[in-house]
């Protein structure tokens, strides 16, 4: 949407935030700005900027209130700079690294794709592509695997007296059985997106596709990349042996299992994070309902009589 607002103009508690973020950013300073928000994401505040002469616009995000408890700013920025070189990520800017802001081109003739556009075999073949540039481009500097990520949030939310479901002990259980079987075989880790909601796809009317947002990117088993991808897009037992034949070449029984695993896997840190982000967020999401949903889908996997079979097979 078009950036409507210029310095001093500001009307809510955002605005305001937003204009000391842009105040700060020293070669800007002096230069006619204008400003509004982006929607979609779930854990900070997004802006488009516009200056005055400059053709093109940036894209400013805020920390939310209580992300330093989750996401590592430094590790973000890593995972955006090697997708800016690696050529699947927009440009990025660093005048504001020390606060923890990101700045970045503002991707226009793009469209955030819905999962519906997941249904179409190039478009996930393309995703695919990307996801083999980045996940063998070499380790990042931070390790945080799902299992780091799960026992974080469970911590966080213990100490902030957030919910958990009432069964939690059962699906603690449950994701405690996974990751010894997981780590028994051996941990294939590489850089991970770690952060498939279809907005951060960007993509043209040629097709092609862009990856944003790399905040919670880290190095994390390579089979978690695609289970929380077909995870998200609700693809078909059909679909994902596709993404595995088109990921390794051919679609084995371990790996299909090691994808479902990290797929419940996947619900469970996601799940456990809503409740950490309904505690401390200023958002106006209803995390509490998304992270019931999630438990509920990951309940629907560890459930599945095949459960058992899924962590031997691994």
């Amino acid at each position: 949407m078009m950036a409507d607002k210029r310095i001093g103009e500001a009307a809510s508690e955002a605005e305001r935030e937003i204009e000391a973020v842009l105040g700060a950013v020293s070669p800007w300073q002096g230069r006619d700005l204008r400003y509004g928000p982006v929607h979609g994401g779930i854990s900070n505040s997004n802006w488009k900027v516009r200056i005055d002469g400059e053709p093109g616009s940036y894209f400013v995000k805020v920390p939310g209130r209580g992300t330093e408890m989750f996401i590592d700013r430094a590790a973000a920025s890593e995972a955006s700079r090697r997708a800016e070189a690696l050529k699947i990520g927009p440009r990025t800017y660093d005048y504001l690294d020390h606060q923890g802001v990101e700045i970045a081109d503002f991707i226009e003739g793009r469209r955030p794709c819905t999962n519906s556009d997941f249904q179409s075999p190039e478009v996930r073949a393309r995703v695919l592509g990307l996801y083999r540039t980045f996940n063998d481009s070499g380790l990042l500097g931070l390790t945080k695997t799902v299992f780091d990520m799960i026992e974080e949030h469970v911590e966080q939310v213990r100490t902030l007296n957030g919910a958990f479901p009432a069964d939690f002990a059962w699906l603690y259980k449950q994701y405690r059985l996974a990751r010894s079987a997981l780590e028994a075989s051996g941990i294939d880790l590489v850089p991970c997106f770690n952060d498939p909601m279809p907005g951060n796809f960007l993509i043209a009317e040629d097709g092609s596709i862009m990856l944003i947002d790399y905040e919670y990117a880290s190095n994390n088993d390579r089979c978690y990349e695609l289970g929380i991808w077909c995870g998200e897009m609700f693809f078909s037992d059909a679909i994902e042996n596709e993404v595995l034949e088109t990921y390794f070449g051919r679609a084995e029984p371990r790996m299909k299992a090691r994808l479902i695993v990290h797929k419940a896997l996947a619900d469970v840190k996601w799940s456990t994070w809503a409740m950490v982000q309904n505690a401390v967020s200023a958002l106006d999401f209803d995390f509490y309902k998304y992270g019931a949903w999630k438990h509920m889908r990951a309940r629907s996997i560890m459930q599945d009589p095949r459960w058992v079979d899924y962590l031997r097979a691994v």
